[in-house]
């Protein structure tokens, strides 16, 4: 199939949506850490302001992402940092991007654990390794097999963490605006001073997840139109979960502030059943972002599925699992998501000049 023609398989193109929807979802937008510390504790600015600025740039970049990859076959999926940035901004991107991305992995494992003390009054050691190993097994696999195990995993999570935020809402629709204007009082980690830093700082650190993975999921794409609708897809998908989840959050933010798993407490207000089975889908929308995250930096050392990048995949889990679970989950987030983001608003910038001068010179058509 050529890849210059614009031929659609709807079936490949939802396969990158849920991909991408599963790689973003991770330990922080399925436990609610992450919504609540860049989404919910801003208020109605935060759930609106935050989520509007978020869905359009996150539909951009991965528009562009994947379109990129498709028509430039990098023979590295890092390489995509050297076409938006140049040769030394883009080495930086590219050496930066895989220690940022280390460390979400790391977050992942601190996740894991959190979700097995508070759910389950488990040492959280046990997640953290558990959720190592089966990572680095996964991942063994090669990047073909991971994304058609992931793409089928995300849009399930998403579907189930919208249906919780939509029956929270219901359950206590006066609770939104009491959670507005109570929100400045509460003791919580929030991502930055003010709604729209956090919003640069969420698509920032969103951008160095994405680069490489979704250059090589549009690398794979039979044309530039089903990398651009994946693409869309994925981005759409997840914005809109994130703004549902947002004003599920909202509407009990007096009795999620302080917790680590704030959607563990949604799914126990309505159900202690319900909470045991949302915890598997926690750990579940974990694993899915955990295993791109590794697979991202092994590699960037080494080709998929040789003896090397095997043994180095171990290695990496094994390092992340030690160091993931030597902090708080709520102070990881805090922590690696907000600091990486600002140094991703740099990428985010570069990226629209770097189009904009490529859609002027007659070389790129419109997004979509």
């Amino acid at each position: 199939m050529s890849t210059s023609g614009q031929t659609v398989r709807w079936g490949r193109v939802f396969t990158f949506a849920g991909a991408i929807v599963a790689f973003l979802i991770g330990s922080g937008f399925a436990t609610g850490q992450e919504v609540l510390q860049y989404f919910s504790g801003y208020g109605y600015w935060g759930v609106l302001g935050t989520g509007l600025v978020v869905l359009a740039l996150i539909v951009f970049v991965s528009v562009q992402f994947m379109s990129v990859g498709q028509s430039e076959q990098f023979s590295r999926p890092s390489k995509i940092y050297h076409y938006y940035c140049g040769r030394y901004l883009g080495t930086f991107f590219d050496f930066f991007s895989i220690l940022f991305i280390f460390m979400s992995f790391m977050v992942m494992v601190a996740g894991a654990g959190a979700v097995f003390e508070q759910q389950y009054d488990w040492p959280g050691w046990v997640g953290g390794i558990a959720l190592a190993a089966v990572a680095a097994v996964t991942v063994f696999f090669g990047l073909s097999n991971l994304v058609g195990v992931i793409g089928k995993i995300g849009p399930v999570i998403v579907v189930i963490a919208i249906a919780l935020g939509v029956v929270a809402i219901l359950r206590n629709p006066g609770g939104i605006p009491d959670g507005h204007a109570l929100v400045a009082q509460l003791d919580i980690k929030r991502a930055s001073s003010n709604w729209f830093l956090a919003a640069l700082s969420y698509v920032g650190f969103v951008m160095l997840w994405l680069a490489a993975f979704m250059a090589a999921m549009g690398k794979a794409a039979g044309s530039r139109r089903e990398a651009r609708l994946g693409g869309l897809a994925g981005a759409l998908g997840f914005s809109l979960a994130v703004i549902v989840v947002a004003f599920g959050l909202l509407a009990n933010i007096k009795q999620i502030a302080g917790t680590e798993i704030p959607m563990l407490y949604l799914a126990e207000n309505i159900s202690s059943v319900l909470a045991s089975g949302f915890s598997v889908i926690i750990l579940a929308g974990i694993y899915s972002t955990a295993v791109p995250l590794l697979w991202t930096v092994t590699s960037r050392v080494f080709s998929d599925r040789t003896r090397n990048f095997r043994l180095l995949t171990v290695a990496l889990a094994a390092l992340g699992c030690v160091l993931g679970l030597a902090v708080p989950f709520s102070t990881m987030v805090n922590f690696v998501y907000v600091i990486n983001g600002y140094v991703g608003i740099i990428l985010l910038v570069l990226m629209i000049i770097k189009t904009a001068r490529t859609m002027a010179s007659g070389r790129e058509q419109p997004a979509v």
